[in-house]
């Protein structure tokens, strides 16, 4: 009989991992889809607003680029619990009425939980889950930000038209919470593979796995992270999820602005736009995590993305131009198609890559590219939309970003072919 301890981790895992990838998130995604009433009530700018992206996910950079080496030596659940910790605070200080200022530290503290989700996350799939569970299992918890998305963007301004904005914020905080104690619940209840564990005895006892145990079981030994730094690849992909997160943020934090000042969309269905995102946005991860699985090229599928993108912000900015609002409901749809799903690409090219002992680190890099395109995008788009260009240069920049995204992947994947030419 199989020792319980031994048994495949389930849903209440996986559902913690999407919990942990999505809590972050939650804020800001609400905040933008009530964004209109939020400037009304606060008489600040659209510009003024995209701060509050911007020093969210400027916080989540710098996280991500410092904290990563630190969460290398922290437990699981101690990081775990920190994310959820860190969220349910942001959503309790929206509620403050101190004005524009308190929200900007809301912000900063939402991007503080989004430092090391994607870190801690991977080791858990590398050290917890079953080889031919983990890149399938990649897609669903890096759906994660696209539930939230879904759930932030649908719940915060139905639940603003009822009772305000802070106390949509107020209720929100409950999620976190229960997430924090089923987190508490899986990961002390879920055991270590025996690969993980016997790499974890081999590291403390000598520094690096030894040799006899991993003839002896089949286990790769624990490799410990090189002081030269990160191989070029993790750079390479930190690279194009910067690009990629200056046209997903300034995307999804004005496209609901963007609905209701141009095409005079409702409050309510400003926000759907943002929840058509999300859904699309997690069977867009699930299925190019299950297409990575089977193999396919990550640069390939990096590149197929950027195009549909590049699409996608060509829609935006025809619909500006005509007015028609079917237009945009198709943007909406590539978008969530294309560039919500790059980071569960990235994600499963690195644990192709990278051995555990360096997950948490060159994740944190990657993800930390990300963040610096999130914070970027939303600033500038502010700045554009303020400007005698409106909505129409905002897109156009959108589109030029992603081309550019088409154009690193395309020199990457010409780069590839001749160091495979020549070895």
């Amino acid at each position: 009989m199989e020792n319980r301890s031994q048994r495949e981790p389930g849903r209440g895992l996986l559902s913690v991992l999407i919990g942990a990838v999505g809590a972050g998130p939650l804020l800001l995604y609400g905040l933008s889809a009530t964004s209109d009433r939020i400037i009304s009530d606060l008489g600040i700018s659209e510009a003024h607003f995209g701060l509050l992206a911007t020093v969210c996910f400027g916080c989540a950079a710098i996280g991500n680029a410092t904290l990563g080496r630190v969460a290398d030596r922290r437990s699981d659940l101690l990081l775990v619990m920190a994310v959820f910790g860190l969220a349910a605070a942001s959503f309790v200080l929206v509620t403050v009425p101190a004005g524009f200022g308190m929200l900007l530290v809301a912000a900063s503290v939402a991007g503080v939980a989004q430092s090391f989700p994607n870190g801690v996350t991977n080791r858990i799939l590398l050290e917890r889950v079953p080889e031919s569970k983990r890149i399938g299992w990649v897609g669903i918890k890096q759906s994660g930000v696209q539930v939230s998305q879904l759930v932030s963007s649908l719940a915060f301004p139905v639940l603003a038209v009822a009772m305000g904005w802070r106390g949509a914020a107020l209720l929100i905080t409950i999620i976190p919470l229960v997430l924090m104690a089923m987190a508490w619940h899986s990961l002390r209840s879920t055991p270590l593979l025996v690969s993980a564990a016997v790499s974890d005895s081999d590291s403390v006892d000598a520094g690096t796995a030894s040799a006899e145990v991993a003839a002896g079981t089949g286990v790769r030994p624990l490799q410990t992270p090189k002081a030269a730094g990160h191989p070029g690849i993790v750079w390479a992909l930190a690279a194009f999820g910067l690009l990629n997160g200056i046209g997903v943020q300034a995307t999804n934090v004005y496209m609901p602005l963007f609905a209701v000042r141009e095409l005079d969309f409702s409050l309510v269905l400003g926000g759907v736009t943002a929840a058509l995102a999300g859904v699309i946005g997690v069977i867009a991860r699930v299925s190019w995590a299950r297409l990575m699985a089977r193999g396919a090229s990550g640069l390939r599928v990096l590149l197929v993305l950027a195009l549909i993108a590049l699409a996608g912000a060509a829609l935006f900015f025809a619909s500006v131009v005509s007015s028609w609002s079917w237009l945009l409901w198709v943007a909406v749809a590539l978008h969530g198609i294309s560039a919500l799903g790059v980071s569960v690409v990235l994600m499963s090219v690195l644990m192709r890559s990278i051995p555990p002992a360096s997950m948490a680190s060159a994740s944190g890099m990657v993800t930390a590219g990300m963040f610096a395109g999130f914070a970027l995008g939303p600033l500038g788009m502010g700045l554009l939309i303020g400007s005698d260009g409106g909505f129409a240069a905002g897109w156009i920049a959108v589109g030029v970003v992603y081309l550019l995204c088409a154009l690193l992947a395309a020199v990457l994947i010409r780069m590839t072919r001749r160091r495979t030419r020549a070895s």
